[in-house]
C-alpha cells in the first residue's frame, strides 16, 4: 500500500507543497501547491511576509487533505529567525537577510569577541547575514525589540510552531545561525553572554526527524482536515538536500546548488583549524547529527537576477534560452567571483557583471550568452578552487562530485564543472532538499527503516545523470586565466 507524507520547502523566491509516495520501491513526489516568497520592503526595511507564507501552509494543506498523507514537515533557508513575546505571539515581521541592516556588522562584532575566537566556538564561517549579526543589530540598535521577546525561532521552527503549539530548534537550522558549539551541539551560553544577547530566547535543540506533535485542533476545525503529526525535519535546506544525495560512501563530495551554492564534504568531526578558518569553511551541522564540513557560494542566484532584470526590460527568456546562448559564446572570455559583495543584493546584475570586468581589465561581455556563459564558467573554476581546498583540509581524493538541487538541471553547467575539477559531476536529484524532507519524515514515520535505505532508493531514481570529465587541457588553462582575476 503507497505511503504518503507532506514535505513544504521554502526557497528565498518560491515555496511549495510536495507529497511524496512510497509504494514498497519507489518514492515519487508531486507538487500540489506553489506560491511565491517575495520580501516586502516598508519604511527602508526588507521583511518576510510569514503571515502570508502560512497562509500558503494551509493552502497546501488543503489541498492535500483530498488524499491520506502520515505527516507534514517544513524545509526553509538558514539564518533568519522570529521572535516571540511572553505569550507566544509573533512580536513583528522576520527581516531578511539582505537587508541593509546587517551591512558591516562583522566588522562590529570584532570588539565583542575575535574572529578566531569565534570560529574556535561555531566552525561558522563569518557573513553579515547570519543570526548573529542580526542580534548584534538589535543589541546595540533596537534593545527594546529584545526586551519584549521571549523566545527565537528560527524559520522552518517558527512555521512548525505555528503549525503544532510545540516549541523546539532543530539542529541543522540551528547551527546556520554561528551561536551553536560545534563540539557540544548546544547553545553557546558563554558567547551569547560576551555579545549580550539573552539566553532566555534559545529553546531546546532536537535532531532531524523529531516530532513535534500534531496539527493544533484550530487549525484542523478552520480548514476542515484531520490532524496528523508534524515533524522537525533537517530544516535547513541545504542539509535536507544533502540527506538525499545518492553516495554510497560515508565521506562524499557535494555542491547544493541553488540560490546559494553550498559546496562541501560531509563528517562525524568537526574541523575548526586554522587552515579552514582562513580558507572560509563552515560546520554545519547535518543529519544523524553529523557535520558539513562547507563554504557559501553566490549560486544560480546571479543567472536568476539576470533573467529577473531582462524581464522586467521586457524580454521574455527561459533558464534552457540562457544555456543555449552560454553554450555558442566564445569560452574563457572573461571571469567574475561569485563570492563577491558585488553580486549580493538584487537590481541589475548584468551591469554589475560588466562593471566587474571592466574594472578588471577584461573583456566586457555584452549579450545574454557571454554573461550567462561568463557566471556558469566562473562558478565551475571557484567550485574547482574549492574541491582542491577540501582536499588538502580532509587529505582525501574525492572520485566524484554529487550535484543536487536546482543547478544540476543544467547540463551546461555540470558538464563545465566536471571538466574544471577533472572528476565526473553525478547530476541529482534536482528536488534534493523536498526529497530529504520526505525521506526524513519517511524515516521518523516508519515508512522506511533509514537514512541509508533512503539514499539506495533514490541512486536508482530516473534522473541521476551522470556527467564524465573531458579531460581537456582548455579547461586547465582558463583555470590559470580565472586565477589571475580571482584571488584564489
Amino acid at each position: 500500500m503507497t505511503k504518503q507524507v507532506l514535505a513544504f520547502d521554502f526557497g528565498a523566491s518560491s515555496g511549495r507543497a510536495m507529497l511524496g509516495s512510497y509504494d514498497g520501491k519507489t518514492i515519487t513526489y508531486e507538487e500540489i501547491h506553489r506560491f511565491p516568497n517575495e520580501p516586502v520592503n516598508v519604511a527602508g526595511t526588507l521583511y518576510w511576509d510569514v503571515l502570508r507564507l502560512f497562509h500558503e501552509i494551509k493552502q497546501g494543506l488543503v489541498k492535500a487533505s483530498r488524499t491520506s498523507f502520515a505527516s507534514v514537515g517544513i524545509d526553509t533557508w538558514g539564518v533568519d529567525f522570529g521572535l516571540l513575546d511572553k505569550n507566544g505571539n509573533l512580536l513583528g515581521n522576520p527581516v531578511h537577510y539582505r537587508d541593509e541592516r546587517n551591512a558591516g556588522m562583522a566588522k562590529i562584532r570584532e570588539s565583542y569577541i575575535s574572529e578566531k575566537d569565534l570560529y574556535s566556538v561555531t566552525g561558522i564561517q563569518t557573513m553579515d547575514l547570519n543570526t548573529l549579526y542580526q542580534l548584534l543589530y538589535l543589541v546595540r540598535e533596537q534593545p527594546e525589540v529584545l526586551e519584549r521577546a521571549h523566545t527565537l525561532l528560527m524559520m522552518p521552527d517558527l512555521f512548525t510552531y505555528f503549525l503544532s503549539g510545540k516549541i523546539q530548534s532543530e539542529y541543522t537550522e540551528a547551527s546556520t545561525s554561528q551561536l551553536l558549539d560545534v563540539r557540544t551541539k548546544t547553545w553557546s551560553q558563554p558567547l551569547l553572554e560576551k555579545l549580550g544577547i539573552p539566553g532566555r530566547l534559545f529553546t531546546e535543540i532536537v535532531q532531524p526527524g523529531t516530532p513535534a506533535g500534531n496539527l493544533r485542533e484550530d487549525i484542523c476545525r478552520e480548514l476542515g482536515i484531520q490532524s496528523v503529526p508534524v515533524v522537525s525535519v533537517a530544516g535547513h535546506d541545504t542539509q535536507s538536500a544533502i540527506a538525499a544525495v545518492p553516495a554510497d560512501a560515508d565521506d562524499f563530495l557535494f555542491i547544493s546548488c541553488g540560490t546559494w551554492a553550498l559546496m562541501g564534504t560531509h563528517s562525524l568531526r568537526p574541523n575548526v583549524s586554522e587552515e579552514a578558518r582562513t580558507a572560509g569553511f563552515s560546520n554545519e551541522g547535518g543529519f544523524g547529527g553529523g557535520i558539513s564540513l562547507l563554504t557559501n557560494i553566490t549560486g544560480t542566484w546571479m543567472i536568476q537576477e539576470c533573467r529577473r532584470y531582462w524581464q522586467l526590460q521586457g524580454e521574455t527568456v527561459s533558464y534552457d534560452d540562457l544555456d543555449a546562448a552560454a553554450k555558442q559564446s566564445r569560452p574563457f572570455a572573461c571571469f567574475i567571483d561569485p563570492c563577491s559583495p558585488d553580486f549580493i543584493a538584487p537590481g541589475n546584475m548584468p551591469g554589475r557583471i560588466q562593471d566587474f570586468c571592466k574594472r578588471t581589465g577584461q573583456k566586457v561581455p555584452q549579450t545574454k550568452g557571454e554573461i550567462i556563459r561568463c557566471i556558469q564558467e566562473s562558478l565551475a573554476f571557484t567550485y574547482r578552487n574549492v574541491k582542491d581546498k577540501i582536499e588538502r583540509l580532509t587529505g582525501i581524493k574525492y572520485p566524484c562530485i554529487h550535484m543536487v538541487g536546482g543547478g544540476a538541471k543544467s547540463p551546461l553547467l555540470c558538464r563545465m564543472t566536471a571538466d574544471a575539477c577533472g572528476v565526473p559531476v553525478v547530476a541529482g536529484p534536482v528536488e534534493g532538499a523536498v526529497l530529504g524532507n520526505i525521506g526524513v519524515q519517511m524515516v521518523s514515520a516508519g515508512i522506511l527503516q533509514d537514512m541509508a535505505q533512503f539514499r539506495r532508493i533514490i541512486r536508482d531514481m530516473p534522473g541521476i545523470v551522470r556527467y564524465g570529465n573531458s579531460g581537456a587541457d582548455d579547461f586547465e588553462k582558463g583555470f590559470e586565466m580565472f586565477k589571475g582575476v580571482v584571488e584564489c
